[in-house]
Protein backbone atom coordinates (compact mmCIF):
# COMPACT_ATOMS: atom_id res chain seq x y z
CA UNK A 1 0.00 0.00 0.00
CA UNK A 2 0.89 3.52 -0.92
CA UNK A 3 1.95 5.93 2.18
CA UNK A 4 -1.34 7.58 3.68
CA UNK A 5 -2.37 11.14 2.35
CA UNK A 6 -2.23 13.79 4.42
CA UNK A 7 -4.65 15.93 4.93
CA UNK A 8 -3.37 19.35 4.08
CA UNK A 9 -4.51 20.76 0.66
CA UNK A 10 -0.97 19.64 -1.12
CA UNK A 11 -1.74 15.57 -0.42
CA UNK A 12 -3.02 14.21 -3.30
CA UNK A 13 -2.30 10.34 -3.11
CA UNK A 14 -1.45 8.26 -5.96
CA UNK A 15 -1.86 4.63 -7.05
CA UNK A 16 0.16 2.20 -6.06
CA UNK A 17 -0.95 -0.54 -7.78
CA UNK A 18 -2.15 -0.98 -11.49
CA UNK A 19 -5.41 -1.34 -11.70
CA UNK A 20 -8.01 -3.00 -14.37
CA UNK A 21 -11.05 -2.17 -15.13
CA UNK A 22 -13.93 -4.60 -17.60
CA UNK A 23 -17.12 -3.17 -18.23
CA UNK A 24 -19.82 -3.72 -18.92
CA UNK A 25 -20.50 -7.12 -17.15
CA UNK A 26 -24.17 -8.08 -18.42
CA UNK A 27 -26.00 -10.13 -16.32
CA UNK A 28 -29.44 -11.14 -18.25
CA UNK A 29 -32.20 -9.38 -16.67
CA UNK A 30 -35.31 -10.23 -18.55
CA UNK A 31 -37.58 -9.30 -16.02
CA UNK A 32 -35.91 -5.73 -15.31
CA UNK A 33 -36.87 -4.71 -18.74
CA UNK A 34 -32.68 -3.88 -19.43
CA UNK A 35 -29.94 -6.00 -18.49
CA UNK A 36 -27.97 -5.88 -15.72
CA UNK A 37 -24.95 -3.76 -16.31
CA UNK A 38 -22.05 -3.93 -14.08
CA UNK A 39 -18.45 -2.69 -14.27
CA UNK A 40 -16.06 -4.49 -11.97
CA UNK A 41 -12.25 -2.57 -11.15
CA UNK A 42 -9.72 -4.33 -9.32
CA UNK A 43 -5.77 -4.28 -8.30
CA UNK A 44 -3.70 -5.76 -11.02
CA UNK A 45 -1.89 -8.13 -8.20
CA UNK A 46 -2.48 -9.22 -4.96
CA UNK A 47 -4.22 -11.77 -2.73
CA UNK A 48 -6.93 -11.81 -0.19
CA UNK A 49 -8.90 -8.50 -2.24
CA UNK A 50 -12.13 -8.05 -0.26
CA UNK A 51 -15.22 -6.51 -1.99
CA UNK A 52 -16.69 -3.18 -2.32
CA UNK A 53 -20.65 -2.40 -4.25
CA UNK A 54 -20.84 0.68 -4.95
CA UNK A 55 -23.82 2.44 -5.61
CA UNK A 56 -23.78 5.78 -8.20
CA UNK A 57 -26.59 8.90 -7.09
CA UNK A 58 -29.26 9.29 -9.38
CA UNK A 59 -28.60 9.87 -13.06
CA UNK A 60 -25.09 8.22 -12.58
CA UNK A 61 -23.64 4.97 -13.55
CA UNK A 62 -21.20 2.21 -13.59
CA UNK A 63 -18.63 4.48 -15.42
CA UNK A 64 -19.05 7.48 -12.68
CA UNK A 65 -17.19 7.74 -9.47
CA UNK A 66 -13.91 7.65 -10.94
CA UNK A 67 -11.75 9.56 -8.20
CA UNK A 68 -12.76 7.13 -5.89
CA UNK A 69 -12.72 3.80 -7.51
CA UNK A 70 -9.39 4.62 -8.97
CA UNK A 71 -7.93 4.84 -5.58
CA UNK A 72 -9.73 2.06 -4.17
CA UNK A 73 -9.21 -0.57 -6.75
CA UNK A 74 -5.79 0.70 -6.46
CA UNK A 75 -5.24 0.38 -2.87
CA UNK A 76 -6.35 -3.18 -2.78
CA UNK A 77 -10.11 -3.23 -3.11
CA UNK A 78 -12.58 -5.17 -5.97
CA UNK A 79 -14.68 -2.50 -6.80
CA UNK A 80 -18.31 -3.47 -8.70
CA UNK A 81 -20.71 -0.83 -10.10
CA UNK A 82 -24.08 -1.33 -11.17
CA UNK A 83 -25.48 0.85 -13.21
CA UNK A 84 -29.10 1.54 -11.68
CA UNK A 85 -32.38 1.71 -14.04
CA UNK A 86 -32.49 5.42 -13.44
CA UNK A 87 -28.65 6.00 -15.45
CA UNK A 88 -28.88 8.62 -17.89
CA UNK A 89 -27.40 5.61 -19.98
CA UNK A 90 -30.88 3.65 -20.02
CA UNK A 91 -32.69 7.06 -20.76
CA UNK A 92 -35.83 5.57 -18.72
CA UNK A 93 -38.23 8.47 -17.80
CA UNK A 94 -41.28 9.11 -14.92
CA UNK A 95 -44.00 7.89 -18.26
CA UNK A 96 -42.07 4.01 -18.24
CA UNK A 97 -44.17 1.87 -15.47
CA UNK A 98 -41.18 0.27 -13.90
CA UNK A 99 -40.07 4.94 -12.32
CA UNK A 100 -41.86 3.93 -9.25
CA UNK A 101 -40.31 1.15 -8.51
CA UNK A 102 -36.91 2.24 -9.62
CA UNK A 103 -35.86 2.43 -5.56
CA UNK A 104 -36.88 -0.85 -4.91
CA UNK A 105 -35.22 -2.29 -8.21
CA UNK A 106 -31.99 -0.98 -7.48
CA UNK A 107 -31.84 -3.40 -3.76
CA UNK A 108 -32.80 -6.13 -6.06
CA UNK A 109 -29.59 -5.01 -8.52
CA UNK A 110 -27.35 -5.15 -5.96
CA UNK A 111 -28.38 -8.08 -4.35
CA UNK A 112 -28.37 -9.83 -7.63
CA UNK A 113 -24.80 -8.30 -7.82
CA UNK A 114 -23.92 -9.93 -4.92
CA UNK A 115 -25.77 -13.36 -5.69
CA UNK A 116 -23.59 -13.72 -8.81
CA UNK A 117 -20.67 -12.44 -7.84
CA UNK A 118 -18.38 -14.84 -9.21
CA UNK A 119 -20.11 -14.48 -12.69
CA UNK A 120 -19.02 -10.84 -12.22
CA UNK A 121 -15.61 -11.41 -10.96
CA UNK A 122 -14.56 -14.31 -13.64
CA UNK A 123 -14.83 -10.78 -15.82
CA UNK A 124 -11.30 -10.44 -14.91
CA UNK A 125 -8.84 -13.91 -15.60
CA UNK A 126 -7.55 -14.84 -12.34
CA UNK A 127 -9.53 -12.33 -9.87
CA UNK A 128 -11.88 -15.21 -8.60
CA UNK A 129 -8.95 -16.64 -6.98
CA UNK A 130 -7.51 -13.45 -5.14
CA UNK A 131 -10.81 -12.36 -3.72
CA UNK A 132 -11.81 -12.83 -0.20
CA UNK A 133 -15.57 -13.59 -0.20
CA UNK A 134 -15.97 -12.95 3.74
CA UNK A 135 -14.84 -9.42 2.95
CA UNK A 136 -17.95 -8.01 1.43
CA UNK A 137 -18.80 -3.90 2.08
CA UNK A 138 -21.29 -1.48 -0.07
CA UNK A 139 -20.77 2.15 -0.16
CA UNK A 140 -23.11 4.46 -1.80
CA UNK A 141 -24.19 8.50 -2.70
CA UNK A 142 -27.06 10.48 -2.45
CA UNK A 143 -29.71 7.54 -3.81
CA UNK A 144 -27.24 4.98 -3.74
CA UNK A 145 -26.59 5.84 -0.11
CA UNK A 146 -30.40 5.16 0.44
CA UNK A 147 -30.07 1.65 -1.98
CA UNK A 148 -26.93 0.27 0.45
CA UNK A 149 -28.67 1.27 3.46
CA UNK A 150 -31.11 -0.94 2.79
CA UNK A 151 -28.66 -4.25 2.82
CA UNK A 152 -26.90 -2.41 5.90
CA UNK A 153 -30.47 -2.59 7.39
CA UNK A 154 -32.49 0.26 7.17
CA UNK A 155 -36.00 0.20 6.47
CA UNK A 156 -38.89 2.42 4.23
CA UNK A 157 -41.24 2.99 6.32
CA UNK A 158 -44.70 2.52 4.58
CA UNK A 159 -48.00 4.31 4.45
CA UNK A 160 -49.15 2.87 7.94
CA UNK A 161 -45.98 4.14 9.67
CA UNK A 162 -44.38 1.17 10.07
CA UNK A 163 -41.69 -0.47 8.58
CA UNK A 164 -41.11 -1.74 4.93
CA UNK A 165 -39.22 -5.60 4.36
CA UNK A 166 -36.29 -5.97 6.38
CA UNK A 167 -33.53 -6.54 3.19
CA UNK A 168 -30.28 -6.23 5.84
CA UNK A 169 -27.62 -8.62 3.84
CA UNK A 170 -25.64 -10.90 6.16
CA UNK A 171 -23.18 -10.75 3.28
CA UNK A 172 -22.65 -7.33 3.71
CA UNK A 173 -19.73 -6.62 6.28
CA UNK A 174 -19.33 -2.96 6.64
CA UNK A 175 -20.71 0.13 4.78
CA UNK A 176 -20.19 4.12 3.63
CA UNK A 177 -23.20 6.61 3.25
CA UNK A 178 -22.02 9.56 1.44
CA UNK A 179 -24.41 12.36 1.12
CA UNK A 180 -27.28 9.89 2.46
CA UNK A 181 -30.58 11.84 2.88
CA UNK A 182 -32.24 11.60 6.61
CA UNK A 183 -35.80 11.08 8.17
CA UNK A 184 -38.91 12.46 6.27
CA UNK A 185 -42.18 13.79 7.81
CA UNK A 186 -41.86 17.40 9.14
CA UNK A 187 -38.51 17.25 7.64
CA UNK A 188 -39.50 16.43 3.90
CA UNK A 189 -40.69 18.88 1.28
CA UNK A 190 -44.45 18.00 0.28
CA UNK A 191 -42.95 17.80 -2.83
CA UNK A 192 -40.65 14.48 -1.74
CA UNK A 193 -43.41 13.86 0.45
CA UNK A 194 -45.85 12.93 -2.42
CA UNK A 195 -42.63 11.94 -4.80
CA UNK A 196 -40.58 9.71 -3.06
CA UNK A 197 -41.39 6.83 -1.40
CA UNK A 198 -37.90 6.01 -0.43
CA UNK A 199 -37.44 8.87 1.82
CA UNK A 200 -39.11 7.56 4.81
CA UNK A 201 -36.29 5.69 6.10
CA UNK A 202 -36.28 3.52 9.28
CA UNK A 203 -32.44 3.64 10.97
CA UNK A 204 -33.65 1.80 14.40
CA UNK A 205 -32.25 -1.73 12.33
CA UNK A 206 -28.82 -0.56 10.50
CA UNK A 207 -26.92 -2.18 12.69
CA UNK A 208 -24.25 -3.02 10.19
CA UNK A 209 -21.00 -1.33 11.14
CA UNK A 210 -20.93 1.88 8.79
CA UNK A 211 -19.71 5.15 7.87
CA UNK A 212 -21.42 8.61 7.15
CA UNK A 213 -19.81 11.00 5.14
CA UNK A 214 -22.05 14.34 4.72
CA UNK A 215 -21.10 18.22 3.83
CA UNK A 216 -21.82 20.57 6.16
CA UNK A 217 -22.89 22.95 3.15
CA UNK A 218 -25.29 20.57 1.61
CA UNK A 219 -28.28 21.55 1.73
CA UNK A 220 -31.27 19.91 -0.33
CA UNK A 221 -34.54 21.27 -1.80
CA UNK A 222 -35.94 18.17 -0.73
CA UNK A 223 -36.02 18.78 3.19
CA UNK A 224 -37.34 21.53 5.05
CA UNK A 225 -33.86 20.98 7.46
CA UNK A 226 -30.41 22.21 6.87
CA UNK A 227 -27.08 19.97 5.91
CA UNK A 228 -27.49 17.97 9.35
CA UNK A 229 -30.50 16.30 7.76
CA UNK A 230 -27.64 13.93 5.64
CA UNK A 231 -26.11 12.87 9.80
CA UNK A 232 -29.47 11.10 10.47
CA UNK A 233 -28.28 7.83 10.02
CA UNK A 234 -25.44 8.46 12.25
CA UNK A 235 -27.73 9.80 14.81
CA UNK A 236 -30.41 7.23 14.76
CA UNK A 237 -28.72 4.00 13.73
CA UNK A 238 -26.76 1.75 16.41
CA UNK A 239 -24.16 0.32 13.51
CA UNK A 240 -23.05 3.88 11.70
CA UNK A 241 -20.93 4.71 14.50
CA UNK A 242 -18.55 7.19 12.87
CA UNK A 243 -19.38 10.79 10.97
CA UNK A 244 -17.05 12.28 8.79
CA UNK A 245 -17.86 15.66 7.92
CA UNK A 246 -16.48 17.73 5.27
CA UNK A 247 -16.12 21.51 5.81
CA UNK A 248 -17.80 23.43 2.91
CA UNK A 249 -19.08 20.31 0.87
CA UNK A 250 -21.85 20.64 -0.97
CA UNK A 251 -23.54 17.41 -2.12
CA UNK A 252 -21.28 16.24 -4.38
CA UNK A 253 -18.80 16.19 -1.71
CA UNK A 254 -15.72 18.35 -3.75
CA UNK A 255 -16.34 16.34 -6.85
CA UNK A 256 -16.24 12.61 -5.94
CA UNK A 257 -18.38 11.38 -9.14
CA UNK A 258 -16.23 12.21 -11.78
CA UNK A 259 -12.74 14.06 -12.74
CA UNK A 260 -13.17 17.58 -13.69
CA UNK A 261 -16.91 17.41 -13.56
CA UNK A 262 -18.56 20.96 -15.32
CA UNK A 263 -21.46 19.91 -13.02
CA UNK A 264 -19.28 19.80 -9.32
CA UNK A 265 -20.39 23.44 -7.65
CA UNK A 266 -18.00 22.68 -4.62
CA UNK A 267 -14.99 21.19 -6.48
CA UNK A 268 -12.03 20.56 -4.24
CA UNK A 269 -9.15 17.58 -4.99
CA UNK A 270 -8.41 17.84 -1.31
CA UNK A 271 -12.07 17.25 -0.13
CA UNK A 272 -11.95 14.19 -2.62
CA UNK A 273 -8.66 12.73 -1.51
CA UNK A 274 -10.03 13.05 2.63
CA UNK A 275 -12.76 11.13 1.73
CA UNK A 276 -11.17 8.36 -0.57
CA UNK A 277 -8.79 8.03 2.11
CA UNK A 278 -11.00 7.63 5.21
CA UNK A 279 -13.45 5.42 3.74
CA UNK A 280 -10.55 3.22 2.54
CA UNK A 281 -9.16 3.55 5.42
CA UNK A 282 -12.37 2.92 7.69
CA UNK A 283 -13.13 -0.06 5.60
CA UNK A 284 -9.68 -1.70 6.14
CA UNK A 285 -10.87 -1.35 9.97
CA UNK A 286 -14.16 -2.46 9.89
CA UNK A 287 -13.86 -5.29 7.99
CA UNK A 288 -10.99 -6.84 10.21
CA UNK A 289 -8.22 -6.16 8.05
CA UNK A 290 -6.15 -3.72 10.44
CA UNK A 291 -7.13 -0.30 11.45
CA UNK A 292 -3.97 1.68 11.51
CA UNK A 293 -4.97 3.71 8.67
CA UNK A 294 -8.22 4.75 10.32
CA UNK A 295 -6.35 5.44 13.49
CA UNK A 296 -4.37 7.93 11.45
CA UNK A 297 -6.65 9.79 9.63
CA UNK A 298 -8.52 10.29 12.73
CA UNK A 299 -5.31 11.83 14.79
CA UNK A 300 -4.28 13.86 11.41
CA UNK A 301 -7.43 15.40 11.14
CA UNK A 302 -7.50 16.03 15.01
CA UNK A 303 -4.27 18.11 15.22
CA UNK A 304 -4.46 19.66 11.84
CA UNK A 305 -4.67 23.30 12.72
CA UNK A 306 -7.09 24.58 9.70
CA UNK A 307 -8.91 20.73 8.64
CA UNK A 308 -11.28 20.35 6.20
CA UNK A 309 -13.28 17.78 8.03
CA UNK A 310 -13.67 16.24 11.22
CA UNK A 311 -14.42 12.53 12.43
CA UNK A 312 -16.79 11.70 15.22
CA UNK A 313 -17.64 8.78 16.85
CA UNK A 314 -20.56 7.43 19.21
Amino acid sequence: MSASPTVSPSAVPLLTTPIVSVKPVVLPSPERGDDLQVRVSAPASGAGLPVLVLAHGFGKSMSSYDPLVDFWAGNGFVVVQPTFLDSRTLGVTPADPRYPDIWQIRVQDVQRVLDELDYVLDAIPGLSARVDRDRIAVAGHSWGGQTVGMLLGARVLGEDGLPGPDKTDARVQAGVLLATTGVSGDDLTPFAKENFAFMHPDFDGLTTPTLVVAGDHDQSALSTRGPDWFTDAYRLSPGARSLLTLFGAEHLLGGIHAYDAKDTTDESPERVALIRWACWAYLRSALGIDDIAWKQVQTELAETADPIGRIDNK
